[in-house]
């Protein structure tokens, strides 16, 4: 069967596992989670994953959830995208999920997806200062070179992006990170790619600038 990739156009660890699977030249299909309504919460969606979490990948007789897990799985299916250092590569991609994806995930969240009278701004200001460690960090690597993990695009690119082609403020602009925003040109570049917003569907009624959820 085709692989199936259950997802929701806003989520950026939905597109960490959408955009590599169209990377590695992997056919697939979209299943929307209206997560915004609970979809993820739902019975039927807690037996295909019991995480509650977007995205996961069903193949037929397994399921795959967290996108690492199926970055991963998508890069060792084909060969692409893991590149000759398999242990430099995987570095990245857990840097990504405890430092890029956790902060900036959570504080595009809270800040456009949230009802005002919700958002705590201490806990913006915290987040926010934990996205800037970690920029740095990428900032620090991208100047030195064109890719995180050598000399070519790896899944640990893929992964580090994922919340960064985003139009939703949350903290972060590409003109203060110039080698970032060098390397995100150069992701945008590669054969195949696609906006977030291009390649997942989205909820009912969304814009590119989507307002808070109340």
């Amino acid at each position: 069967m085709t692989p199936r990739l259950h997802c929701f156009g806003e989520s950026g660890n939905a597109y960490k596992a959408a955009l590599t699977l169209t990377l590695c030249g992997i056919a697939w299909e979209p299943v929307w989670v209206d997560f915004f309504r609970g979809g993820a919460r739902r019975t039927e969606y807690l037996r295909l994953n019991p995480m509650g979490e977007v995205p996961a990948l069903d193949l037929g007789d397994r399921v795959l959830s967290q996108s690492g897990a199926i970055q991963l799985w998508a890069a060792e299916r084909t060969g692409r995208l893991l590149g000759p250092d398999r242990e430099e590569t995987l570095r990245w991609l857990f840097f990504d999920n405890h430092k890029v994806s956790a902060q900036a995930g959570m504080l595009r969240f809270l800040g456009n997806f949230l009802a005002p009278d919700r958002r705590d701004p201490a806990v913006l200001a915290w987040l926010s200062g934990r996205l800037r460690a970690a920029l740095k960090v990428l900032e620090a690597r991208l100047s030195e070179g064109f890719w995180l993990a050598g000399e070519e695009p790896t899944i640990a690119d893929l992964a580090c992006c994922g919340y960064l082609f985003y139009p939703e403020p949350f903290g972060f602009d590409r003109a203060d990170w110039p080698a970032i925003d060098r390397w995100l040109d150069r992701i945008a570049a590669l054969p195949g790619w696609q906006h977030p917003y291009d390649l997942m569907p989205r909820r009912e009624g969304a814009s590119p600038s989507l307002g808070p959820l109340t």
